[in-house]
C-alpha cells in the first residue's frame, strides 16, 4: 500500500468517524463511495469494487460503533433494552443481506448505493426539528426486531451501520433524538458484524483479489480507516450533545448527494 493510498484512506475514516459521531449517519455512505474510486488502483477487479467496498466499509464500522458508542454511553445516550430488542433482527437480516450482495452484479449494488445515498440525503434535508421527545420513553418489543431484520439487511447491501433507518425509527417511537443516536451506535455494532461476517465468507473464493484481503475485506483500507474513524468519533458524539443540527445536516445531505452521484457516474 503506497503512502498516497494510506493518507486517502485515513482522511476517509477521520469523515467517516465524524459523521458518525456527530448525526449517526453517512459514515458508511462515505467510506462506500470513496473506496469505489481508491481500490481498482489498489488492484481489486472492476467487478468486485463495489463488493470489496461494501465489505470493508462494514469491517470499519466495527471500531467506529465501539468508540462512538463509549463516548454516548459516557453520556448515558444508549438505551439498552431497545438495543437488546433490536439486535436479533439485525444479526439475522444483517447476514442475509451479505449473502445477498455476494450473487448480485457490481451495477447493481452501486445503482442501490447510489439511490441510497439520494434517499439518505431527501431524508436530512426534509426531515422536520423533533420534539426532545421523553427522556423516560425506551422502545422496545418484538415489533422492533422485526424493523431490526430489515434494517440489517438493507444495511449490509449499502455498506452501512444503519444510523439513518435506526435513528428516525427511534424518534418515531418516542426516543430523545440524542438517545436515539446513542442507541444507533450500539445497533450499528451487531449489523457491522453479522454484515462483515457474510462478506468474508461470501467472497473466500472469489477470484483475482489482492491478497491482502479475507474475503472480500480490504484488510489494510480496513485497518486505516478504522484507526481513523475511531479518533473521530468520540469528537463527532461530544458535539452532536453541544449542537443543534439542522443547518449542518442539509450540508450533509448536500455532500450525499455529491457522494451519490459519483458512484453513480462510476456505473455509468
Amino acid at each position: 500500500m503506497s503512502l498516497l493510498a494510506l493518507a486517502a484512506f485515513l482522511a476517509i475514516g477521520a469523515a467517516a468517524g465524524l459523521l458518525a459521531g456527530l448525526l449517526g449517519v453517512g459514515g458508511g455512505l462515505v467510506i462506500v463511495a470513496a473506496l469505489a474510486w481508491i481500490l481498482p488502483g489498489q488492484g481489486v477487479p472492476p467487478g468486485a469494487v463495489i463488493h470489496v467496498a461494501l465489505a470493508t466499509s462494514l469491517a470499519t464500522i466495527l471500531a467506529t460503533s465501539l468508540s462512538s458508542t463509549r463516548a454516548h454511553l459516557a453520556r448515558g445516550s444508549v438505551m439498552w433494552p431497545t438495543v437488546h430488542a433490536l439486535v436479533p433482527g439485525l444479526l439475522v437480516g444483517g447476514a442475509a443481506g451479505a449473502l445477498v450482495a455476494d450473487r448480485l452484479p457490481d451495477l447493481v449494488l452501486r445503482l442501490g448505493v447510489a439511490a441510497f445515498c439520494f434517499a439518505a440525503a431527501i431524508q436530512l434535508a426534509t426531515r422536520r426539528v423533533v420534539a426532545d421527545g421523553d427522556a423516560g420513553t425506551v422502545p422496545a418489543g418484538r415489533s422492533l426486531t422485526l424493523w431490526g431484520g430489515m434494517i440489517g439487511a438493507v444495511s449490509a447491501l449499502v455498506g452501512i451501520g444503519g444510523g439513518s433507518m435506526t435513528v428516525p425509527l427511534l424518534i418515531r417511537f418516542g426516543a430523545v433524538p440524542v438517545r436515539a443516536v446513542g442507541t444507533s451506535a450500539a445497533c450499528g455494532f451487531a449489523i457491522a458484524l453479522a454484515s462483515a461476517a457474510g462478506y468474508a465468507w461470501g467472497g473466500r473464493d472469489a477470484a483475482d483479489l489482492p491478497a491482502a484481503t479475507w474475503g472480500y475485506i480490504h484488510l489494510p483500507a480496513a485497518a486505516a480507516i478504522a484507526a481513523a474513524s475511531v479518533l473521530l468519533a468520540p469528537a463527532g458524539a461530544a458535539l452532536a450533545h453541544r449542537l443543534r443540527g439542522p443547518v449542518l445536516a442539509r450540508v450533509f445531505a448536500g455532500f450525499l448527494v455529491l457522494m451519490g452521484t459519483a458512484v453513480l457516474a462510476a456505473a455509468l
